[in-house]
């Protein structure tokens, strides 16, 4: 069974648009807070940490999408539940369900990649999720 990690916060006014429904790049700004929580209560190392101790720079963003189910709005206390939902040799995906109350208002999906940068080249490469960093996402 996967590790879950929620993540909680109030929709703010700013977060609206004028119909007063939270905007949507919104979503994907808490995705990625989301995701930020789900590493620090996994443990994970700073990024800086990682470059020094690995060159590990980083889970760069590769792909992201959501489904918006139900709005929700300003005064609204949420939650996103997140969760690695699938593994391959060298991207994970993150999926986050953002819920309010009993009801799951939006479904986001992130993929994401374990990254270097070359030496030389200053170019950002990806390489084969560390077994070490894949224990870390899944203990509970």
């Amino acid at each position: 069974m996967p590790r879950f990690e929620i993540f909680r916060f109030q929709v703010h006014f700013g977060d609206c648009d004028p119909a007063g429904i939270a905007f949507y790049p919104n979503f994907f700004r808490w995705y990625d807070a989301a995701s930020r929580h789900f590493f620090d209560r996994c443990g994970l190392p700073t990024w800086r940490e990682t470059e020094k101790e690995s060159g590990i720079i980083g889970v760069p963003l590769v792909e992201a999408r959501s489904r918006f189910i139900k709005p929700v709005t300003y005064g609204d206390l949420v939650e996103i539940h997140t969760h690695v939902s699938t593994w391959e040799e060298k991207r994970f995906i993150q999926t986050h369900e953002l819920r309010h109350g009993n009801d799951v208002v939006a479904v986001g999906e992130e993929t994401r990649v374990f990254a270097r940068r070359d030496a030389q080249t200053g170019r950002i490469y990806s390489i084969p999720i560390p077994p070490e960093f894949r224990a870390i996402f899944e203990a509970a």
